[in-house]
């Protein structure tokens, strides 16, 4: 389709450099949308309790609709996923699992996962700011530096499944769309999230099908042609980095372009709704907390093959099993690492009180 949009705009680019404008624009309406909703699925599963349902009505939201479109995207033709990642007949099934439970931890110590950073970053949080940049440092050394090895290996365990897809179970794919839709509308009808809350996830949702289509089909180009892509931030980030500092040996692409989208996204939105603020980090204790959050989901983001965005939003979307199951892993690393964490919570409470009753008992005499 691009060889005659281009024709018909009279465009003298690539569709790798126009790629670049399309992901700046819809990384901006997601760093806007997901600043506003608050999107984020740590804070959906663990985080304080009487925000956890209207989290994840939000999120549930948000997968349904892009559930929704991209199957209609499928079905109409414009977009086919076949020779995709998220569909290779040999499933990672240790390098998965690994990944998504390093990442969900990960994000448990660093307060959110890598999205939530990004959209974060962009509200003046320099806290995030310092997490991304250790996550793209672990996330390019696991792609193609000192970690690369330790990826490799694990991949090298794989399986094949049955399918590779729920469409591909008996039922096929609209069967199994509307199970999911279905399952995840009740939970967003029931979470007690507000109006403006949902229809903000609606249109969160509503941008995934729309990175599927414009990458695999207003941009497909038998000439010169540019990989099909939907939202995600781990390979994106990796990908930032490595431009930001050897620009002359590489180009941008849709990755690059999304990143500064979200950023500048949640800036705006910050600024709009009042809510901009510096903020740094309280202690060293949380700095170094912080940033093993942020390395675990460098390494665990590639491993698992994407975030909770990456893999969860658009692989679950396009119905892969690789995918759900890289997000069940990563939601099985944050509910641990919850676990984990409100224990020694609780254990630190018990030794204080311990350590301070007898002085409690004195002064109250």
């Amino acid at each position: 389709m691009f060889e005659t949009l281009s024709m018909t705009l009279g465009l003298d680019i690539g569709p790798r450099a126009v790629s670049v404008w399309l992901g700046l624009a819809l990384g901006i309406a997601f760093g806007a949308l997901a600043f506003l909703t608050r999107f984020c699925l740590r804070r959906a599963l663990v985080g304080p309790a009487p925000e956890r349902a209207p989290a994840r009505g939000v999120w549930a939201l948000a997968l349904a609709v892009a559930i929704l479109g991209t199957q209609i995207a499928v079905a109409a033709g414009w977009v086919d996923f076949a020779a995709h990642r998220f569909h290779a007949a040999s499933l990672p099934l240790v390098l998965i699992v690994a990944g998504g439970l390093l990442f969900g931890a990960g994000a448990v110590l660093a307060r959110g996962c890598i999205t939530r950073l990004t959209v974060l970053t962009g509200g003046g949080n320099l806290r995030a700011l310092t997490g991304l940049l250790v996550f793209a440092v672990t996330a390019h050394a696991t792609l193609q530096g000192l970690l690369m090895p330790l990826r490799t290996s694990l991949g090298a365990l794989t399986v094949t499944p049955p399918a590779v897809s729920l469409g591909d179970l008996p039922g096929g794919p609209w069967v199994w769309s509307g199970l999911l839709v279905a399952a995840l509308l009740l939970v967003a009808l029931r979470s007690g999230a507000g109006r403006g809350a949902l229809f903000g996830a609606a249109a969160l949702g509503a941008l995934v099908p729309a990175a599927w289509v414009a990458t695999g089909f207003v941009l497909f180009d038998e000439f010169d042609p540019i990989a099909l892509e939907g939202l995600s931030f781990t390979a994106p980030w990796a990908e930032t980095l490595f431009w930001s500092m050897a620009a002359s040996l590489t180009a941008p692409g849709f990755g690059t372009g999304l990143i500064g989208g979200v950023l500048a996204g949640a800036f705006i939105a910050a600024l709009a709704s009042g809510r901009f603020a510096w903020e740094g980090f309280d202690s060293p204790a949380q700095m170094g907390r912080s940033l093993s959050g942020a390395a675990l989901m460098g390494a665990g983001g590639v491993m698992a093959g994407g975030c909770t965005v990456g893999a969860g939003l658009s692989g679950v979307a396009t119905l892969s099993v690789a995918a759900l199951l890289a997000l069940g892993s990563i939601a099985a690393g944050m509910l641990t690492a919850g676990a984990v964490e409100a224990r020694a919570g609780r254990g630190a409470r018990a030794r204080w009180w311990q350590r301070n009753r007898p002085y409690h008992r004195r002064t109250s005499l």
